[in-house]
């Protein structure tokens, strides 16, 4: 998850919550209250908590004096995007679906991604990322090819050549193995 910040008549930074040491996100959980888990599940709905702590833990890296009550952007200063991986996730996830049901086109996909750029952090990405799955979708079924008849006769055994990785008779190969020919027999009593 990328958290875009754009203070007031500046430009728009961007950080990367994956950047984040485990240190790092102790201290924003600490400080906010919340669980990492539940800070990332929060950064999707655009947790203003979650994504001031995590800028303001990113900002010490370069400013070690900030103090979390100095950093207060305002409400409309922050959102989250998704990052190149997650992207990649979700449409390749999206265009999966074909294989589950093969019903569903390409084009219905690509409807359903629609404002999926406006939510990357790298746009041209999410967009070249849709139109190169969907043209693949063109070139190949949506399902696997059809399975051949059954054929009268089994396979075959491969053959292999025995002689590179068999061990002497009675000897496993393996010194730790209990039937290793380091291993002596014993004899049970009753």
């Amino acid at each position: 998850m990328i958290i875009a910040y754009t203070p007031e008549g500046g430009k728009p930074e961007h950080y990367d919550a994956r950047s984040l040491r485990v240190s790092e996100a102790s201290i924003v959980s600490r400080t906010i209250d919340q669980t990492w888990g539940d800070i990332k599940g929060n950064l999707q709905n655009d947790d203003l908590d979650a994504m001031r702590a995590i800028i303001w833990v990113i900002k010490k890296r370069a400013e070690p004096t900030l103090r979390f009550g100095d950093f207060d952007p305002g409400v409309d200063e922050m959102t989250t995007l998704f990052d190149k991986r997650e992207i990649e996730d979700i449409v390749g996830g999206a265009f999966a679906v074909r294989n589950v049901d093969p019903e569903i086109t390409a084009e219905q996909i690509v409807a359903s991604l629609a404002a999926m750029p406006a939510a990357a952090a790298d746009p041209e990405h999410a967009r070249a990322l849709i139109e190169s799955l969907a043209a693949d979708e063109g070139k190949a079924p949506a399902a696997g090819p059809e399975p051949g008849p059954p054929s009268e006769e089994p396979s075959p055994a491969p053959v292999t050549d025995s002689s590179s990785t068999s061990t002497p008779t009675g000897s496993s190969g393996s010194a730790s193995s209990p039937t290793s020919s380091t291993s002596t027999p014993t004899v049970s009593t009753p």
